[in-house]
């Protein structure tokens, strides 16, 4: 599986990551530490976020935490090329 990560670190609730992709649309994926590990092994995950098929898109940190973004292409062929940012509160 490939995929492109993004380690946040630890985040605050309401605090809103910014996800720039140009390319193909993409799977946008925000992952808490636990569903990011399940998500690695192939096992059952909760997300935040989903298809994205705009350039920019906004995901609010729904609780403090430690977290993760993930950019894949859900098996579909293409290439994309992403930004992620954590915008200042």
């Amino acid at each position: 599986m490939e995929f492109t990560h993004y380690d946040l670190g630890q985040l605050s609730q309401g605090q809103v990551v910014e996800v720039t992709l140009r390319g193909n649309a993409a799977n946008v994926l925000l992952l808490d530490n636990s569903n990011f590990s399940n998500y690695k092994n192939g096992r059952p995950y909760k997300y935040y976020g989903g298809n994205m098929t705009t350039s920019i898109s906004r995901l609010p940190i729904p609780n403090a935490g430690y977290w993760h973004v993930v950019i894949d292409l859900g098996g579909h062929s293409g290439s994309v090329e992403s930004r992620v940012q954590v915008l200042p509160k």
